[in-house]
This record gives structure tokens, sequence and C-alpha cells, in this order.
């Protein structure tokens, strides 16, 4: 019984530590990507009708998804976008997963920003 209240308490432990972070995409400002990566994990077409500066395009339906963050330290912030955003709150939850340690999902997506606009 002991064991078990042991595992329950790491279970929650790890789930606590890994909570995803986010923010309104409208709320991003130059000053949040000074020493950040800022990533747009929508296709490559919907890249190329818009996107943010300096955004990098890594595509979520890419099976290398994971491969291309090999280059980007994992104590780097990374704040990743989409369309609306469930690409990129996935693609956080697996940033996280893989032990980056600060990843930020932008709610909203890159529509949020033309509404706004």
């Amino acid at each position: 019984m002991k064991n078990i209240g042991y595992l329950i308490l790491l279970l929650i432990t790890q789930i606590s530590c890994t909570q995803t972070k986010s923010m309104s995409i409208t709320e991003l400002t130059p000053q949040h990507l000074e020493n950040a990566v800022l990533i747009d994990v929508r296709t490559p077409e919907e890249y190329a009708e818009g996107h943010l500066d300096n955004a990098v395009n890594i595509n979520w339906y890419d099976e290398n998804f994971m491969n291309e963050f090999k280059t980007v330290e994992k104590d780097k912030t990374i704040y990743v976008y989409c369309k609306k955003g469930g690409r990129s709150a996935s693609a956080a939850e697996m940033l996280n997963s893989a032990g980056y340690t600060e990843v930020i999902d932008l709610q909203g997506g890159y529509d949020a920003l033309e509404v706004k606009n």
C-alpha cells in the first residue's frame, strides 16, 4: 500500500513538472523573442501564405518533426504557433516531454493575428 502512495506521488510530480506554458499570440512582443526561437508548426503551404517575422517552419505533420529540433538547445525558450492553436499545443507538449524546459504555446494561432489586424 505504501508503494502505491509513492507511485501516485511520483506521477503527480511528473505531470505537474511538464505542464505546458501558454500565452495569447496577440501578446507576443519583439522583446519576448530576443533570446528565443519562434517555430511555426503549420505546413509549408500555410507558412508560404503568411507567417511571423523570423519564424522557422517545422511542419507538425512531418514524420521527422522532432529531428528538426536537434540543433535547438533544450534550455532555450521556444515559442510555437500554428493556424488556430491545436497543433502548437500538441507540439509544445511533445517538446516538453522531450526535455525542452521553456516551451510556450502561442494560443489563438496565426488566425488570431489576422483577426486583430
